[in-house]
């Protein structure tokens, strides 16, 4: 009669961790699943800007932060130039502070090598 009985636990035991083990393997699945489906919409959030003109030769720049993002002004500030895909928290920490407030850039080639360097 015990035997029964320990063979009745064994297979309620091992039932229940199938099942359990079943419950997780789903839900970790969803979650990656749902990770997968934010980065999509993080990435379809970044705004997509052309230049409406073109910039002088003697103009300098401004790397701000948009939306998390790294993103390039005229000289004026206001005007945007370019927008990039480089997220400001992937950089070091005095960069990004800088970029907070307003990283000064004096031209073209500096900005471009800026931009070069950052971008993976």
């Amino acid at each position: 009669m015990k035997k029964r009985y320990s063979i009745g636990f064994l297979i309620i035991s091992l039932v229940l961790l199938v099942g359990i083990s079943g419950a997780y393997q789903i839900s970790y699945e969803k979650a990656k699943e749902r990770a997968r489906e934010e980065q999509v919409q993080i990435k379809n959030e970044i705004p997509s800007v052309s230049a409406d003109g073109e910039a002088m030769k003697a103009d300098c720049y401004y790397l701000m932060e948009v939306n998390g993002y790294v993103a390039v002004f005229c000289s004026d500030k206001k005007t945007a130039y370019e927008y990039t895909s480089i997220q400001v928290k992937d950089l070091p920490y005095d960069l990004q502070n800088e970029i907070k407030n307003g990283k000064y850039v004096k031209d073209t080639e500096s900005l471009y090598s800026f931009l070069e360097n950052y971008t993976s």
